[in-house]
């Protein structure tokens, strides 16, 4: 029973380390790995109490053959200090009897014991192999959770940065520049008519008149 059980896990082991890389979801497969392997731990466990129970009762049986023998020789004993051959040879057959009992049932007594040092080892086997499987499963959580936070933090502040604050203050700068660059110009033509008409002579002023004048009238003469 427990050889098969050691195969049966052996092909269970082998097939989520073949089947853990190409599933979608390998939490889940873990998940029912764990389920199976805490099955087989329930199932080895029965097993095993079963066999401690069936070891005990050829114990017993052993030992209560080993009582018989020494009381059927010790009825020997007395049935020929009393001269009784006959009742002396039959306690001798059910001595011989007992014999070959305790002979069986120690073999089977033997037989137990093996089985539940085997039963043991398999037993151990499954709960650390359930342990390890238990403890890789709450780390890969542990870093899957990592990474879907570091996705979270991507997303939510990804958009930010040193480059793009650069750049929007870039074109608030090259907008203010321009506008500054604007005023100033303004300022320039102001200040140049200024200059210009706080420059101009009486001649230049009389001719500027004359000017005005002329180009009045050919106005006035348009409009005739």
């Amino acid at each position: 029973m427990s050889g098969i059980l050691k195969r049966v896990r052996d092909i269970t082991m082998a097939t989520l380390n073949e089947r853990l890389d190409k599933v979608e979801d390998p939490v889940r497969l873990i998940d029912q790995f764990l389920m199976r392997t805490r099955h087989d731990i329930n199932e080895a466990d029965r097993l095993y109490q079963q066999y401690v129970m069936h070891a005990n009762q050829m114990r017993n049986q052993m030992n209560q053959a080993q009582e018989l023998c020494s009381r059927r020789e010790q009825q020997a004993m007395l049935a020929l200090k009393a001269g009784e051959e006959f009742a002396a040879k039959i306690a001798l057959q059910e001595k011989l009897m007992h014999e070959d009992k305790v002979q069986q049932y120690s073999e089977l007594y033997e037989k137990s014991k093996d089985a539940i040092l085997e039963l043991e080892e398999q037993l151990n086997m499954l709960k650390s192999e359930y342990q390890a499987v238990y403890d890789k499963r709450q780390y890969y959580i542990a870093r899957m959770q990592t990474v879907r936070l570091q996705q979270q933090m991507n997303e939510r502040f990804g958009q930010y940065g040193v480059g793009q604050v650069d750049s929007m203050f870039r074109r608030l700068e090259d907008r203010v520049s321009g506008m500054e660059w604007e005023t100033q110009g303004i300022q320039d033509v102001r200040r140049m008519s200024g200059q210009t008409m706080g420059n101009i002579n009486p001649e230049r002023d009389m001719a500027l008149k004359r000017e005005m004048e002329r180009l009045k009238q050919k106005l006035d003469s348009a409009k005739e």
